[in-house]
């Protein structure tokens, strides 16, 4: 018999309550952001039912059949966001965590200007430089936060990363640590950005060394939900 989500949800926040405390940080520092990619919108509702309120989704279409089952939930886009997207993502997400160019983020900016919103972003950074991983790299990064220091509509509120896949989650903790440092490198007092404190690290292999290390948001999918379902289409 499969486990409930709901056992499976208490046992995610104990993990953090657990990490967190380790690191002498609270637990509400840390937003557990459900990860819903290729769950259908029953398994949605059940872990809105368990208490979560913030899901992400890595596809816009596959956000639109889920969005409608937990009205009031916020919504991050964490998946790769296409130009002929954005539009639709605007309108659906509360966040977008995968902001990976200047002219993505401008196209953002200027559909958010459309819709009346401002929309909080984070930058994904490729730690590795991995070719099959989207993000900009450490250095390109300067040059994407001064364009968007000119932007209406959207606010970079921090960075994301994904690190490459490990078994071992220890060996995920020199992308995390580095990640938190270029975070510290450019905001923070004189920076012009002192609001950009989010670190969205840490997935259901190694969210909890990704809170040890300065963590703001943690993305956990299988953790939850189990073993993802086959997508649809």
């Amino acid at each position: 018999m499969e486990e409930p989500i709901r056992d499976r949800v208490a046992r995610v926040l104990e993990r953090i309550d657990r990490a967190a405390a380790r690191s002498g940080r609270s637990p509400a520092a840390v937003r557990l952001v459900a990860v819903t990619k290729t769950q259908p919108p029953e398994r949605v509702a059940e872990a809105y039912e368990a208490g979560l309120r913030v899901f992400g989704e890595n596809y816009v279409q596959e956000a639109e059949g889920k969005a409608g089952r937990v009205p009031d939930a916020e919504w991050h886009l964490i998946g790769k966001l296409q130009g002929n997207k954005v539009r639709k993502a605007v309108s659906l997400f509360g966040w977008i965590q995968s902001v990976d160019s200047p002219g993505l983020l401008a196209a953002i900016s200027r559909r958010c200007v459309e819709a009346g919103k401002t929309m909080p972003v984070l930058v994904e950074v490729n730690l590795a430089g991995e070719g099959s991983k989207a993000g900009v790299s450490p250095e390109e990064l300067p040059d994407l936060l001064s364009a968007a220091a000119g932007l209406d509509g959207v606010v970079v509120a921090g960075l994301m990363a994904i690190p490459p896949m490990t078994e071992d989650p220890e060996e995920s903790r020199p992308g995390f640590s580095r990640l938190r440092e270029i975070l510290a490198r450019h905001s923070g007092p004189g920076t012009g950005r002192e609001g950009m404190t989010e670190l969205s690290m840490g997935m259901s292999n190694d969210f909890e060394v990704a809170i040890e290390e300065g963590a703001t948001m943690v993305r956990v999918g299988t953790a939850i939900f189990g073993s993802r379902a086959r997508r649809q289409g």
